[in-house]
């Protein structure tokens, strides 16, 4: 398949790329950092990229939890702006495959069971809490202690910021597309995706990458929180694979789905900074106290469903990939 993938030049996108042709594929790269032209935003360009092309793979977006409320105007126009321009082109070009770069942060909280009132869905943090160093989320029914556990695709979504939003938006937009025109969509959601090629420095990369960027400065990596925040770290090369996966499996059918892509092999935030740091050779983290507001306290994925459905599994162990994204690289932008 001849395969258009926006952001192509990016973290995610680049490793896409890659996996693409190793597969026989002809990947098309269409990104505003090799080229100012290829805005996802304007219909034209867009047009144009997609001569020819029998798929598309959506990666390109702002991402992060970004710095505030200020940037929600610049969120909603690269990616929900842009995911509409994508859409209204291929319907008119006649594609009709796509792999959305969903997340995981579309669920809000993860799964939370309480031992009198079963499963329950803790509100959003209050400051007094996290001022005073209560991390954890309480029943929001009797207030006791609760159990994280895996967040299937078909638990409700709850998304806690801007980011989130949008993400949960596009899935809206590639459904309702799907079904205006017959065409497929899958919507991967990511869980927290690392390895080589991250960004660095910046307030839009992922934890992962904050602490690889201290350590190349000689900088113990900071820890929010208490460092219990458990997350599913999984491999961009296995995110890579997953992509070619959907695009290969998919079929015309007018619908939309969604698929957790995760490790399945959850770790604190806490002991991620340590792995890092111990493969690094780098000074050992330090435990900070401090919180984001619109950050969730548990959140990890239960992917079986792409296990079953498409034959696809994560093969990058959590030692193995820590290892390797301690000696490799990082981009600046």
């Amino acid at each position: 398949m001849r395969v258009l993938v926006t952001g192509g030049a990016g973290f995610i996108g680049s490793h896409v790329v890659e996996a693409l042709a190793a597969r026989g594929h002809e990947p098309v790269v269409y990104d505003i950092r090799t080229a100012p032209e290829s805005d996802v935003r304007d219909p034209a360009a867009v047009r144009r990229a997609l001569t020819g092309v029998d798929a598309v793979c959506h990666q390109a977006a702002m991402v992060g939890l970004g710095v505030g409320f200020s940037d929600a105007t610049e969120y909603v126009s690269r990616n929900d702006l842009g995911t509409a321009v994508l859409l209204t082109a291929m319907a008119d070009a006649g594609v009709r495959r796509l792999v959305l770069a969903g997340s995981m942060v579309v669920y809000g909280e993860g799964r939370y069971e309480c031992a009198r009132h079963g499963v329950v869905r803790p509100g959003p943090r209050a400051v007094a809490d996290l001022e005073a160093g209560r991390f954890e989320p309480p029943c929001p029914l009797c207030g006791a202690d609760l159990a994280p556990g895996l967040v299937g695709e078909d638990a409700p979504v709850d998304p806690r910021n801007v980011y989130a939003t949008t993400k949960l938006a596009q899935e809206h937009l590639a459904a309702a597309w799907a079904r205006a025109t017959g065409a497929t969509a899958v919507s991967l959601r990511y869980h927290n995706v690392y390895g080589p090629g991250m960004p660095r420095d910046t307030p839009y990369a992922g934890v992962a990458s904050f602490f690889r960027s201290a350590l190349a400065r000689g900088e113990a990596p900071r820890v929010f929180e208490d460092g219990r925040q458990r997350r599913d770290f999984v491999h961009v090369r296995d995110v890579a694979a997953a992509g070619v996966v959907a695009l290969e499996a998919s079929s015309v059918d007018g619908s939309l789905s969604a698929y957790n892509t995760g490790s399945g092999d959850p770790h604190t935030v806490g002991e991620m900074a340590d792995a890092l740091a111990a493969a690094y050779g780098g000074p050992e983290p330090v435990v900070t106290g401090e919180y984001r507001l619109g950050d969730v306290r548990h959140i990890t994925a239960d992917s079986s469903r792409l296990r079953a459905e498409l034959g696809w599994k994560a093969e990058v162990g959590f030692e193995e990939g820590m290892r390797e994204f301690a000696a490799a690289g990082l981009r600046t932008a």
